[in-house]
């Protein structure tokens, strides 16, 4: 499995981007399997090439796999699923660690039609029961301390049928998965078993203001969608190892771990990462050669509070982050660690693939969400779906007239009013607001329920975090707008200190004068709090409506 990994001075897949754009077209058959399609076409061409390596919680190597090897234990895993009776059309909810069984599952299920829902092993027995009732699941898949969670709320789930364990059985209504793949063969599945429209998965929203939603994705859509993602903005190509830092349960595990990186012919690294490490991390990134590397700005955050330098990070070539955009001077920092690298932002959510993005054949605009994708035509608008003027703020729309791009959702599954409320005319709105620049690049300003309107000025939180962070004294700051009679809202800030620094009156007066001389004096925080950690989402973004309610809460005291 020797190979020879690309350098950092390798071309980037895409060198004109305008001519790029200009010729991409999407092509989809009329049916279409990522397993069956690319996968076993993968085997075929390159059987012995190194497909996917696990490692442990600390680092060492737990199995390696072979595109071989990954295709016969996905036919294993069809088969044993298809021996239960799950059929295609099934929803299997799937609440796994970073863990090779995890794939096995995944593409078990993919590759005879079924369909996985992913979960977080962070969820509560609640949250448990809520997603396999509102995906009908017949099947669960978790290891020994989901099954406790299944089991304290399987009586409310008429619907489901089948109970997999990924260990020891707790119980005998368990099934070892170990052992059912023992008993399944390596034969090939059912050929042509999916149409390219077929629902393939089910991703649960973060479900931050509501109860989460289900984001319907099909087979052909999302299973090329994410060749974009891989191809263009991590510029992956056969010899990379790709690691993505990411929960299973996150659609940015699709975006890193399953579908365009073996498009592209490149190894995924997987890691049973629980609490982070960053010097773990920076260790593993060195120790097996990792070519290219996505993280969320929450980490990468941390990441550079290390020694970035007592790190061997020379087979590294390309890096790039996603979730919420990162804050300049956190990519000065790396960049200055790394001798040389940037990170590139890229933007998406679980609805799509990736759409917005720094390229490798651009100049990066240090915190912008960069340029649209080949293959996704984006654009600020206002309410009415009327692009407006460059540099002014509205809604990141994607255009779904008179072609709807592959990698955008299906539609919230079983909620039609959703689906339509987040469409009007030719454009699907995506809830965040932006401006554009007259050169293209996309700005973040907030959730559309997150710009903060001051004293008639309309303020995105984002700028605001940036320059907060900008200061030594902080690792991470939110911010958000909290009511206020005179001037609607005042802008607060919410900041988590460096180890070490005091929280004093004097510190709070010294990053407000910050703030006014990085951005404009109206923009500055009037509130400042010092906080431990702050709220968030599973996929790890900021809660900021739980911290207007805290806010809230506050002032009703």
């Amino acid at each position: 499995m020797s190979v020879t990994r690309p350098g950092r001075d390798a071309a980037p897949n895409m060198q004109d981007y305008e001519a790029e754009r200009a010729a991409f077209r999407w092509r989809i058959p009329e049916r279409f399997n990522f397993v069956s399609d690319v996968l076993e076409r993968k085997a075929r061409q390159t059987p012995d090439e190194l497909a996917l390596l696990v490692l442990r919680s600390d680092g060492s190597t737990d199995r390696q796999l072979t595109y071989r090897e990954l295709v016969l234990a996905s036919r294993r895993m069809g088969h044993a699923l298809a021996g239960l009776g799950v059929r295609k059309g099934d929803r299997l909810f799937v609440m796994l660690p970073r863990i090779g069984e995890w794939y096995v599952t995944m593409l078990g299920a993919i590759r005879i039609g079924a369909v996985p829902v992913p979960a977080t092993p962070q969820l509560t027995s609640g949250d448990i029961a809520y997603r396999i009732d509102r995906s009908g699941a017949v099947a669960v898949i978790t290891d020994g301390q989901g099954a406790v969670k299944v089991d304290e709320v399987s009586g409310r789930l008429p619907l489901l049928a089948h109970r997999i364990a990924v260990g020891p059985a707790p119980a005998a209504c368990w099934h070892e998965m170990s052992a059912l793949l023992d008993r399944s063969r390596d034969t090939p599945t059912p050929a042509d078993s999916t149409a390219a429209d077929d629902l393939m998965l089910l991703y649960f929203t973060s479900g931050t203001v509501s109860y989460p939603k289900m984001v319907a994705h099909t087979q052909a859509s999302y299973g090329i969608g994410h060749q974009v993602t891989a191809r263009y903005w991590q510029d992956l190509r056969p010899g990379d190892l790709h690691w993505t830092l990411s929960d299973t349960g996150w659609a940015k595990a699709a975006w890193g771990k399953l579908f365009g990186q073996w498009a592209q012919g490149a190894a995924v690294l997987e890691m049973d990462l629980r609490k982070p490490d960053p010097d773990l991390i920076l260790d593993t990134v060195a120790r097996h050669g990792v070519t290219t590397f996505c993280a969320p700005p929450t980490l990468y955050r941390s990441l550079v509070t290390t020694d970035l330098a007592s790190h061997d990070l020379s087979r590294l070539r390309h890096c790039v982050s996603a979730g919420e955009p990162l804050n300049p001077e956190v990519i000065r920092v790396w960049e200055d660690g790394t001798r040389g690298l940037l990170v590139h932002d890229g933007y998406g959510q679980s609805e799509t693939v990736n759409v917005l993005a720094n390229f490798r054949c651009l100049p990066v605009r240090s915190g912008s969400m960069g340029k649209p994708v080949p293959g996704f035509d984006v654009a600020v608008v206002d309410d009415e779906g009327t692009q407006v003027p460059a540099g002014e703020a509205g809604d990141v729309a994607i255009q779904v007239e008179p072609e709807r791009p592959v990698g955008l959702f299906a539609g919230y599954w079983n909620d039609p009013d959703a689906t339509a409320a987040a469409f009007t005319k030719d454009w699907y709105f995506t809830g965040d607001k932006a401006r554009r620049d007259e050169d293209g690049y996309f700005w973040f300003e907030g959730r559309k329920d997150d710009v903060i309107t001051s004293s008639a000025y309309r303020i995105g939180p984002f700028e605001v975090e940036s320059a907060l962070v900008e200061h030594p004294a902080v690792v991470e700051a939110a911010v958000v707008g909290q009511d206020d009679p005179q001037r609607t809202q005042i802008v607060t800030a919410f900041v988590i200190l460096r180890p070490g620094t005091a929280a004093t009156p004097q510190l709070t007066e010294e990053l407000q004068e910050h703030v006014k001389r990085t951005t404009a004096p109206y923009k500055y925080p009037r509130e400042i709090h010092f906080v431990a950690e702050l709220p968030k989402t599973v996929s790890g973004k900021v809660r900021r409506g739980d911290l207007r309610e805290c806010l809230r809460g506050r002032a009703g005291a």
